[in-house]
């Protein structure tokens, strides 16, 4: 007797209060109540190019990776970024990256980050940019979004100095607390004045070193003899940071091969740290450029260390076989030094070494002409 009035409570209780329990599988995978399936990629594709003039390889790739819901949600944030200042180009670049900012609620989620950034004094056109550069920093929450840039202002004094930062490295908004801030208080307790720092915001990787290695690098530079007070000490602590230890002591490897010794290294170190950043090969090529000439030694290459900064087919070969044409007819007796070779503009070596022989030279230049031709 018990049985029969326990199973009629059962299906009373599932049929009032969850009578979804009773489905079977296959009645749930096809409900209407089930979650929205994605739009098929094609679909999605031609809503890209067909509403918004999206390129077909563009839209395409972005389908693929979108899982897009509904057209109406994507077509409002594509017109309130359009609205914004965004160009077609750049929506392009932003979506194939992140996807699924189309499905994302414009009301409560893109509207509030953008507004963030101009409540902050950002301008639409730093935070167009910013966001081309950084789509990824819109998967931040808007409380992060505010402290971090709020912190970055602070730092460095303007929104347009931060906008670079961003622009360069969205990780600051990772990282402001633990790397950032710390990094620039100590380089200015070691002297470096902000209008040095500011200089790096195209490449702020020395910024997000733990402080501890940021220390060791600032102490390298200065055992390579590089002076805190001079404009080159942060590109001295910039290339010792840029490579490991075992880089580094390869990279004075190659220049002592070249007959560079300690004192020239320390040198070039002070006055041209940027020179430590190339890779030893074109350190290794441009020696070769410069000694296959005949005119120039190991002494005067030492002597003229930003040589190795310069690039060999556009600057090095170009000028080099404009040399050789003059030396050929008698028109130079002696080659000019490295430093006046290698230094001056396009428009000051044309000025001084084809301009004069222009009539004579023409015809031999060659390749090397086409440097010039423009000028």
């Amino acid at each position: 007797m018990a049985v029969p009035i326990l199973r009629r409570n059962l299906i009373s209780f599932f049929s009032n209060h969850n009578s979804s329990l009773l489905k079977s599988p296959f009645s749930l995978y096809f409900s209407t109540e089930t979650a929205k399936q994605p739009l098929d990629a094609a679909a999605v594709s031609k809503f890209l190019i067909k509403k918004h003039s999206f390129s077909p390889a563009a839209a395409a790739q972005i389908a693929a990776l979108s899982r897009l819901r509904n057209h109406e949600n994507a077509d409002a944030v594509l017109s309130f970024l359009k609205q914004i200042g965004f160009s077609n180009a750049q929506l392009e670049k932003i979506f194939k990256t992140s996807p699924h900012f189309l499905s994302s609620n414009l009301d409560s989620n893109i509207k509030r980050k953008f507004e963030a950034f101009q409540d902050l004094g950002f301008t639409s056109a730093e935070v167009v940019e910013i966001i081309t550069r950084q789509s990824r920093l819109l998967n931040h929450s808007v409380p992060r979004i505010s402290s971090s840039a709020s912190a970055l202002i602070h730092v460095f004094g303007s929104t347009a100095v931060a906008a670079k930062f961003l622009k360069a490295s969205g990780a600051f908004l990772c990282d402001m607390e633990s790397t950032l801030i710390p990094n620039v208080e100590f380089l200015k307790s070691c002297g470096v004045p902000m209008a040095q720092i500011v200089r790096l915001t195209t490449s702020p990787q020395l910024f997000l070193h733990k402080p501890e290695n940021l220390k060791k690098f600032v102490e390298k530079a200065d055992a390579m003899g590089s002076e805190r007070g001079s404009k080159s000490f942060i590109y001295a602590v910039r290339a010792v940071s840029s490579m490991k230890s075992e880089s580094w002591e390869l990279k004075l490897g190659t220049l002592r091969e070249l007959g560079y010794s300690e004192e020239d290294i320390m040198r070039a170190f002070r006055n041209s740290p940027k020179v430590f950043t190339c890779s030893k090969r074109k350190i290794r090529r441009v020696a070769e450029v410069l000694l296959e000439t005949g005119r120039y030694d190991r002494a005067a290459i030492a002597r003229t260390p930003c040589v190795f900064q310069y690039s060999i087919e556009k600057r090095l070969i170009p000028r080099l076989g404009v040399l050789r044409v003059l030396e050929k007819k008698g028109l130079i007796g002696n080659w000019p030094s490295i430093a006046s070779m290698v230094l001056c503009t396009d428009v000051e070596f044309f000025e001084r070494f084809v301009a004069p022989y222009l009539d004579e030279i023409v015809d031999e230049v060659g390749d090397s002409w086409s440097s010039f031709s423009r000028i």
